[in-house]
Formats: C-alpha cells, structure tokens, sequence
C-alpha cells in the first residue's frame, strides 16, 4: 500500500512537473528569458507554449523553438534568423514580414499559417548560407508570398497551397512566390493553388503536382546557352489534373513526368 502510494505521488509530481513546463509564457516572461540568455547564444524555449502569443517584432536570433507551441502566434516582424524550430507547432501562425535566414523549420507545423513578404537575405539574392529548412515541415493550406530560394523543402507538404499571385495589386511589378533553386523532392503540392510562382532550377523530382494550378507559371530556364543550366526538374513528378495553361517549361527536365504532355 504505501509503495503504490509512493508511486502514485511520483507520477502525480511529474505530471504537474510537466504541466508547469508546458504552460503558456507571456510576452513579458518571453522578453525576460531573451534578456536573460548568455551572450552569443540563444534563449531556449524548446517544449514550451508560446501558443496564441503577440511576438511581434521580437529578437529571437538563434533561439530553439523544437516542439514548441506556437499555433496562433503572432510573429510579424520577428527575427528567426538561425532560429531552432524543428517540429515546432505553428498553426495559424502570422510570420508576415519575419526574418528566417538560416532558421530551421524542419518537420513544424505551419499548417495554415500566413508567410508573406518574408525577410529571407541581407541582399538582393539569397545565398547558401542564408537558405532556411522546411525538410518534412507541414505547410498545408498556408498563404505565402515569400521567396524561398535555394530553400531545402524536401518531403515537404504544400497540398492546398495558398501561392497565386494576386494580379489585382501588381503595381509595383510582379509579386509572386518564388521556389526557384529549391530542393522540392518528394514534396506535396496537390491541390495548391500555384498561379504564376516561379520555379525556374527547382529540384522538383518525384513531387506531387496533382490537381494544381500551375497557370503562367514558370518551370523553365532563364538562360538556356549553359548546358548545366537546364530548367527546373520534374523527374518523375505527377502533374495528374494539373492546370497548366501558359506555365513555361523551357528547359525542364520532363523525364517520367506524368500527368503532362509537351505542346
């Protein structure tokens, strides 16, 4: 009797231990462990819920997120920059304007979350270097206008993507997703709505394209005089159903493509 007791008490401690671990900072508390972290290293908050928090405009440089709770999170204008978030929940999150340099998104779940006008390079093009990971990471039905250049999205889910580009507000140019050098390989994008995004060098092998709309898109090459410039490659991709009106393919690599015949 008294060692069940004792059991009952260690687990009874270690439940509310975790609970407590598990409980929601507030903003304050979150600017307080930023302050706190050592010089040169990130605060962590890795298992902890920041779920449905206002984060906007906060430092969190080098910070680790893994498992966090971030589902509804306000993180407009916030710095990720070589940010942790490796299987970090961010459903619904607002990343409007964050900076992701180098920040990890690997297996999270941004499902439904809104990324538009990400800050993704210190300069016009995106280097190495400065490319974010969405290896695995849960994009489903999330609204981007963001360039995810050199970006590594292998295995990926962008089923019901929400990239067309809205004509409507085209004044300044065309604003638009822009996939072009990412690594998409085996990535899901059925059903997504991917009106003129470019994807010129994208590494697109065996992706699903399913059902897509594809219209005025661009899957080619800009310059097609280097043989090692080919455009995007669609290796055994599945563009099945896919709306492919005006998408360019110039240059792609159509090898085992289904769903598709050259015009």
């Amino acid at each position: 009797m008294w060692l069940a007791s004792r059991v009952f008490w260690i687990i009874s401690l270690t439940g509310m231990m975790a609970g407590a671990f598990a409980a929601v900072l507030t903003r304050v508390e979150v600017q307080s462990m930023l302050t706190a972290a050592p010089a040169g290293e990130g605060a962590s908050f890795a298992g902890r819920s920041l779920a449905g928090l206002d984060l906007h405009d906060l430092d969190f440089t080098s910070a680790d997120f893994s498992g966090a709770d971030l589902s509804d999170a306000d993180l407009r204008g916030a710095k990720l920059v070589a940010a942790k978030l490796v299987g970090a929940k961010l459903r619904r999150a607002r990343l409007n304007l964050a900076w992701i340099m180098s920040a990890d998104f690997s297996h999270a779940d941004l499902s439904g979350a809104i990324l538009e006008t990400l800050i993704v390079s210190a300069g016009m093009e995106t280097l190495p270097a400065e490319a974010a990971k969405f290896v695995g990471a849960n994009l489903s039905g999330a609204k981007v206008t963001a360039r995810f250049s050199l970006d590594d999205m292998r295995g990926a889910d962008l089923s019901h993507l929400q990239a067309s580009a809205d004509m409507r507000n085209q004044s300044m140019g065309l604003i638009r997703a822009d996939f072009s050098r990412a690594y998409l390989a085996d990535a899901n994008f059925a059903s997504a709505a991917l009106a003129h995004v470019n994807f010129e060098f994208a590494k697109l092998q065996r992706a699903n394209l399913s059902g897509a709309d594809l219209t005025q898109a661009d899957l080619g090459g800009a310059d097609l005089t280097d043989a090692d410039l080919a455009g995007a490659d669609l290796t055994d991709a599945d563009l099945t159903g896919a709306k492919t009106t005006g998408a360019n393919f110039t240059g792609a690599v159509l090898s085992g493509l289904k769903g598709y015949s050259p015009h």
